[in-house]
């Protein structure tokens, strides 16, 4: 059995909680926050505490707080030579104070409480100061039913740039596809194959060979006409930049693109 502490309640820290009680080779020794009615649902089952001092001995404790907290809380353990790692996908390792033995546990997904998450589907980036580690957290991604692998600081820290790209930056074009269709009321639902068929797409091409769209034809028409149809000065200038650079991906020569809007 692995034995584990958890630090946080967000929602890395409850989904890690659902994945480890779901395990029969993991037992949750205990699950702090510093606000305990953030798990006082869970008293019931599992060892709840707001004091650090009171932290039981496990064989792992994962923090999974804000990246910010990270530094403060790994110095505030009131022990050494225990294995404390982070879940952060872009704090360095070495954030974490030397008095334990240190390391990561970053699962590559995006969390929210309310969603399902299937976690024979997540990559766990696992890395380590001390060798001799390596081996429990890998232990300790399978038992969870998720996939180690094992990265460097750079990588881990490029991998959660990418996700930014992905995931944060793809996001907010949802919310403003949602809103563009808002303005005409058109149900953003309408939108959901779309969104589905383009995720599958990559998952059998490259996201440059799946490319589509006016700027990828150079249909200089379509484009002037979409942005006369913008309301948004903000929303605007992101298609101009992202049109701008899915020409210069596809080696279009691009100009610079005009508003469309009526000066007064």
């Amino acid at each position: 059995m692995i034995s584990v502490v958890l630090l946080g309640a967000g929602n890395v820290a409850t989904h890690l909680y659902k994945a480890f009680s779901n395990s029969e080779t993991i037992t949750i020794t205990q699950w702090y926050n510093r606000t305990r009615a953030s798990i006082s649902s869970y008293a019931n089952i599992v060892d709840i505490t707001d004091s650090l001092d009171e932290l039981k001995e496990a064989d792992i404790y994962i923090m999974a707080v804000s990246d910010d907290s990270i530094e403060q809380l790994s110095i505030d353990l009131p022990f050494t030579n225990r294995f404390v790692v982070h879940t952060s996908g872009s704090v360095a390792m070495h954030d974490i104070d030397k008095k334990n033995k240190i390391g990561v546990f970053y699962p590559l997904q995006t969390f929210s409480k309310e969603a399902e998450i299937d976690f024979s589907e997540v990559p766990i980036c696992v890395e380590v100061y001390e060798k001799e580690n390596l081996q429990l957290l890998i232990d300790l991604a399978k038992a969870a039913g998720c996939k180690p692998q094992k990265i460097t600081t750079e990588q881990r820290q490029t991998l959660h740039l990418a996700a930014v790209f992905v995931n944060n930056f793809t996001n907010q074009l949802y919310r403003i596809g949602h809103e563009i269709c808002e303005t005409k009321n058109i149900e953003f639902e309408i939108l959901h194959p779309l969104i589905e068929e383009t995720a599958k797409k990559i998952q059998h091409m490259s996201p440059f060979m799946a490319q589509t769209g006016p700027a990828k034809r150079n249909d200089k028409r379509t484009i002037k006409r979409q942005l006369k149809l913008i309301e948004k000065e903000e929303h605007e200038a992101i298609y101009k930049m992202l049109t701008t650079s899915i020409k210069k991906t596809h080696g279009i020569r691009s100009t610079r693109i005009k508003s469309q809007k009526k000066q007064n």
